[in-house]
């Protein structure tokens, strides 16, 4: 019986067609570049899938090449967390590239551009050529620089790239076509002068490419075949291709720039502009806040590579751009850790419960399983004593028949332990209830093999043992903007949408297995939703993020 494959996307079509027209696929290359101006976002999840996933498919190499022409935004400190992020996501790259390895390459075909009449130095201040740019509908007027001699134009660009002129004072441009109907090809500027230091070349350089110019040309440099997009390149692809014919001399295999849509994540924004806002102004801690929609703060908030990878997978890649609602992260998420997280209690709101037939001082240790979906997962031992807390919400002293948790004269079962029944409660001066005392059935022991233990009784709670509960910190996160598409309302700034609840830190009591709980390692607190240790978490003081809940309650929120 053959394995079913699944339909092919448009992209794949793409490959398939070129290898069907005779491309060769020992000629199949790809690559995911981004600029290391900030952290990695879920949107890149989505490029990063693509392409490695098209380089698993068809056997081919996938560069991880860093798009860094650009040194006032540009910092180590996002090359290494993009190298952080694509290896935790489980790709391996063939070479790590940077634009930066091609700066001489990319000068020398300019001054090629130059003496072919294809480039010229304009020296007029930016405001001056954006006006000579016309509109969509009325063509653009030349430069009064556009038919500088060759020999002029070269004197100028070696000036600028020996830092001989000051910045803004001279920019190259490709000479191309002033009344073109796409206005990318009204003699886009190709080189600006930057006298500032570049993180992997220093001060080398005074010259910089802009990316239209160095990006294609890397491409065609590491022998790219596919080069993918989001559709916002779509007007660039004429300009990369006429830059391609400008080098690629003698003929070679051109790389082919298709776009896809960017599907954008409800309740958040990925913009790394708007992000680094975010981080300047404090509203996030950092980059990799567990608010945040990078891969380095979805990672600390506890999601798991498999799951950004599904939710990468599910939504596909497209023609149109479309908002994908959070809640369809959320539930990756949930598929995932529910195979993979162990099953361990916690209270977040707690009360006090007395078990006054239970013998003082007394202690047992209980058999827990640890995950009942993975049979390899074992089990572990929780501790069992006279007082234990309980969440506030799971008792009643006055409780209709729907309540099925505790309550006065009824039973529920402690999970992994007894049957207990409310007997009584006690209450401070201001009439709230602070203690509620129960008897137990020292016969009903979960598993045990007894009938008492096989009765069944309507509510099971999670509970921790008091002398044996460890306290934590626990950080409760919620989605960061309290509409869809925070940065749609142009009579608002995004920023004024930051929900002020994203964040609750909240101080709860977690069995003592917990104690020794390692960064990043995933639990199901049970019956209240998904966690993970942070990254600051210790023995002196663990600390737990709230990944998802057990189930959506923002749709209940909203309505």
């Amino acid at each position: 019986m053959t394995e079913e494959r699944k339909p092919l996307n448009f992209i794949e079509q793409i490959i398939e067609e070129d290898l069907q027209n005779g491309y060769e696929r020992e000629e199949l290359k790809f690559r995911f570049p981004p600029e290391p101006n900030g952290y990695l976002h879920i949107g890149h999840a989505s490029s990063i899938n693509l392409n490695f996933g098209l380089g698993l498919r068809y056997n081919a190499p996938v560069n991880l090449r860093f798009d860094d022409t650009n040194p006032i935004k540009e910092e180590q400190e996002f090359v290494d967390a993009i190298k952080r992020d694509v290896e935790w996501l489980g790709f391996k790259w063939e070479k790590e590239c940077y634009a930066s390895d091609y700066f001489q390459q990319l000068y020398d075909w300019a001054v090629a551009m130059i003496k072919n009449g294809d480039a010229y130095v304009d020296s007029q201040a930016s405001e001056q050529i954006a006006q000579q740019k016309g509109t969509p509908t009325q063509p653009g007027s030349a430069s009064p620089y556009r038919d500088r001699s060759v020999e002029e134009n070269l004197s100028l660009f070696e000036a600028m790239k020996n830092g001989e002129t000051a910045e803004g004072a001279h920019v190259l441009r490709a000479k191309i076509d002033m009344a073109s109907s796409n206005m990318l090809m009204r003699d886009p500027v190709m080189y600006r002068t930057l006298h500032k230091a570049h993180h992997r070349t220093n001060n080398d350089w005074k010259i910089y490419p802009m990316y239209d110019w160095a990006h294609g040309e890397s491409d065609f440099i590491e022998s790219v075949s596919h080069s993918f997009c989001t559709l916002e390149f779509l007007p660039h692809r004429e300009l990369y291709n006429w830059f391609l014919e400008k080098v690629n001399q003698p003929k070679q295999l051109q790389p082919k720039q298709r776009e896809f849509a960017r599907r954008n994540l409800s309740h958040t924004i990925v913009s790394k502009r708007k992000l680094a806002q975010l981080v300047e102004k404090k509203v996030v801690e950092s980059w990799d806040d567990p608010r945040m929609p990078t891969i380095s703060g979805l990672r600390r908030r506890g999601y798991t590579a498999n799951s950004i990878k599904k939710f990468a997978e599910t939504i596909g890649v497209g023609k149109r751009e479309n908002v994908i609602d959070m809640s369809h992260l959320e539930f990756c998420a949930r598929e995932d850790l529910n195979k993979t997280a162990s099953r361990v209690m916690a209270v977040l709101d707690p009360l006090k419960v007395v078990i006054t037939n239970y013998e003082e001082g007394a202690e047992e240790w209980l058999e827990a399983e640890n995950n009942p979906e993975d049979e390899t997962a074992g089990s572990r031992e929780v501790p069992f004593s006279k007082e234990i807390y309980i969440e506030q919400a799971d008792f009643k002293e006055e409780a209709n028949r729907k309540f099925f948790r505790l309550t006065l004269g009824k039973e529920v079962r402690l999970k992994n332990a007894y049957i207990i029944k409310g007997e009584s409660v006690v209450k401070d001066d201001d009439g709230n209830i602070v203690e509620v005392h129960c008897t137990y059935d020292p016969k009903s022991k979960s598993g045990s093999g007894t009938e008492e233990s096989q009765r069944k009784v309507k509510g099971t709670l999670h509970w921790v043992s008091i002398p044996h509960a460890v306290k934590a910190e626990v950080r409760l996160y919620d989605r960061l903007f309290t509409v869809e598409s925070p940065d749609a309302d142009k009579d608002k700034k995004f920023i004024d949408f930051v929900n002020p609840d994203s964040l609750q830190t909240i101080v709860g009591y977690v069995e003592p297995s917990l104690k020794n709980a390692k960064e990043l390692e995933h639990f199901q607190f049970q019956r209240i939703g998904y966690f993970c240790a942070d990254q600051s978490t210790s023995l002196e003081k663990p600390v737990f993020n709230r990944t998802v809940s057990l189930r959506d309650s923002w749709v209940k929120k909203s309505n």
